[in-house]
């Protein structure tokens, strides 16, 4: 054979063994692809046996088409008790991040517990007649029984009440109760039971400082608004609408609160109601992220003297005012001026002494008016071993006691300290 031919033919056979080999293995690179990205594929109980047990197969076995996106929606599908779930809720629950499967369950949860009020307040003016001056707020159901839960200051000298439900329904609303002191009124209003649905309430001294939480209200008179955010601090005071008193232990917020807002219920992640917001700091009337309310355990021990009484029944201390004094190593209150036959009088208290002044006038002495010698008066320093410095030290720890309790004042009398026990009244 002529040696060209050779090598024309060995040239050939090479390149069929070549091509051969190459279609051989992209064709067994193709099959091992489709069989990682398949769904399952079934294969026999022996054939299960053999590739169970390699090592390698068991790195490499395809992926399991149970996902996020198609997993069973459990029978409780978040840690709220009794959840109030809609069809389309629990239809688009797998596609929703664990977040908002919370915000949108403590939503549906508990937005038929707010209500919108409306008030209407009218004014006499001698020139222009009567002029009616409309307001509005927020509640919160606390019963079957239709009694509703808002803020004194939304509701306080008007003349009508309108509370609307979920359902769109208006009815006319009585005061059955109110509280300035601690910014809280109750409601009554004759609305169906199917349409009542009750908050739950939380234990409030259990919240922790950076907790997440939900406000719903009806800022701006947008009804049953949600706003999120944070528990900022615990323990607030800010001024009260009282004279020479203010509202402590108060929740501070970083959610959206606004005009509208007041009354309105604020929430745990298990849909509890942990407060009612009540204010905001702001030099605008806008919210710039600090928002007050009231706490939950306030609510539980204001709220049914309301629903009883119509008031809260404080105990009354018989000390008529007092004025905050630091003099030397001295830091408390003293007495200005006592209740004639109130309680601290009874007990011992002492307050200031009228001095009559006399004026030698020749031979004589006459009259010549009268000083206040408050060297006299007590300081008070504590009240049951609490420190006293200021004027609302005083009265935040009194609104607490009812009529009959006892409680211990730490007074300094004549440069010493002593203790006085006085039984409310």
């Amino acid at each position: 054979m002529k040696k060209p031919a050779f090598i024309l033919l060995f040239a050939t056979v090479l390149g069929f063994i070549v091509t051969t080999a190459s279609l051989s293995l992209f064709f067994t690179e193709e099959k091992q692809i489709n069989a990682q990205t398949l769904p399952f594929l079934q294969r026999s109980k022996n054939d299960a046996d053999k590739t169970d047990k390699n090592a390698k197969y068991e790195q490499n076995k395809p992926p399991s088409v149970t996902s996020e996106r198609n997993l069973p929606i459990p029978e409780q599908v978040s840690t709220l008790p009794h959840p109030d779930e809609s069809p389309l809720f629990v239809e688009r629950y797998a596609e929703l991040i664990p977040e908002e499967r919370i915000s949108v369950q403590v939503y549906e949860r508990c937005n038929k517990s707010v209500v919108n009020i409306d008030t209407q307040t009218t004014y006499n003016f001698i020139f222009l007649g009567e002029i009616d001056e409309p307001g509005a707020g927020s509640g919160v159901v606390l019963d079957k029984e239709g009694h509703i839960l808002t803020n004194s200051h939304v509701v306080s000298k008007v003349d009508s009440v309108m509370v609307t439900f979920f359902t769109g329904e208006s009815y006319p609303a009585t005061i059955v109760g109110e509280d300035p002191i601690t910014d809280l009124a109750v409601l009554k209003v004759h609305a169906p039971a199917k349409d009542l649905y009750p908050v739950t309430l939380a234990d409030s001294s259990r919240l922790l400082v950076g907790q997440k939480i939900f406000a719903i209200g009806n800022p701006f008179g947008l009804e049953r608004t949600l706003t999120s955010g944070l528990i900022s601090s615990l323990n607030r005071s800010i001024p009260s609408r009282i004279e020479a008193r203010s509202i402590k232990g108060l929740i501070q917020i970083d959610a959206a609160i606004n005009p509208g807002n007041s009354g309105g219920a604020l929430l745990d992640t298990q849909g509890r109601m942990i407060g009612i917001n009540t204010a905001i700091a702001s030099q605008s009337g806008g919210s710039h992220g600090v928002g007050f309310a009231i706490p939950a355990n306030t609510i539980s021990r204001i709220v049914p003297q309301l629903v009883k009484n119509g008031k809260v029944i404080r105990g009354e201390s018989g000390i008529g005012s007092v004025q905050a004094l630091e003099q030397d190593s001295i830091r408390g209150l003293l007495v200005r001026s006592l209740v004639p036959g109130g309680a601290a009088e009874k007990a011992g208290l002492r307050g200031p002494k009228i001095v009559k002044l006399r004026v030698l006038r020749g031979a004589f002495a006459i009259e010549g008016g009268t000083k206040v010698d408050w060297s006299a008066a007590d300081i008070i320093v504590g009240i049951n071993g609490v420190e006293t410095k200021k004027a609302d030290d005083f009265t935040a720890i009194i609104d607490e006691h009812k009529p009959g309790d006892r409680i211990q004042l730490d007074i300094i009398r004549d440069g010493k300290r002593i203790q006085i026990p006085v039984i409310l009244e």
